[in-house]
C-alpha cells in the first residue's frame, strides 16, 4: 500500500538529504516527493509518498523523528485530504488533431501553455488519478514528454471524504 507522509522539518540546508538518506539505507523508495516552505517562516513541509505497510510505515515514522530537524510526522493516508498535482505534458498535435486534443484537455481543464509546428504542451492540475486519466486519454496522440511534481497534500478542516462522498455519488 502506498501511504502519504506529511512531515515537518526546519529549513536548514542539509534535511532533505539526511531524509533521503535514512530511507536509502533502509531500502525504501520514495515514489514521491515535493518540497516547501510552510505556514510558519523557517519551517517547510514535505510530503512523500512511500510504498509500504503499516508496520513499515511506523518503523520508518519513528526514524524519521530521530533526525534533529524533523518537527512533526504524520501519516495522512485514511485522513481526509485535498491532494493536487502539476504535469506538463507535451502531446503531438498536428494540424489534423489539434482541435481533438485541445477538446480533450478542455474536458480534464487542463490549460494549453504552448503550441509548436506539432504539438502541444498542457498544464494539468489536480489529484494523482487525473494525472493517470489524461495521459491516458492522450496516450493514442503519442506523448513525447511529462514532467510531473510530487502530490501536495493538506487536510481537511472539514473532516469530509471527497473519496467516500464520490463513492456514493457513483452509486446514485
Amino acid at each position: 500500500m502506498k501511504h502519504t507522509l506529511s512531515v515537518l522539518v526546519e529549513d536548514e540546508a542539509g534535511v532533505l538529504t539526511r531524509i533521503a538518506g535514512l530511507f536509502a539505507r533502509r531500502g525504501f523508495n520514495i515514489e514521491s516527493l515535493a518540497v516547501g516552505p510552510a505556514e510558519q517562516v523557517g519551517i517547510s513541509r514535505i510530503t512523500m509518498v512511500v510504498p509500504g505497510d503499516d508496520q513499515v510505515i511506523e518503523q520508518l515514522t519513528k526514524q524519521l523523528y530521530k533526525l534533529i530537524n524533523v518537527l512533526k510526522v504524520q501519516d495522512i493516508t485514511e485522513i481526509p485530504c485535498v491532494e493536487r498535482e502539476l504535469m506538463l505534458l507535451k502531446v503531438n498535435a498536428a494540424s489534423g488533431t489539434r482541435s481533438e486534443v485541445i477538446e480533450l484537455a478542455q474536458i480534464f481543464r487542463a490549460r494549453v501553455v504552448d503550441i509548436g509546428d506539432d504539438t502541444l504542451t498542457l498544464e494539468v492540475v489536480g489529484d494523482p488519478g487525473k494525472m493517470v486519466a489524461i495521459v491516458q486519454v492522450l496516450n493514442r496522440f503519442g506523448i513525447k514528454e511529462i514532467a510531473r511534481t510530487g502530490k501536495i497534500a493538506l487536510t481537511r478542516e472539514s473532516g469530509v471524504n471527497t473519496e467516500f462522498l464520490k463513492s456514493l455519488e457513483a452509486k446514485v
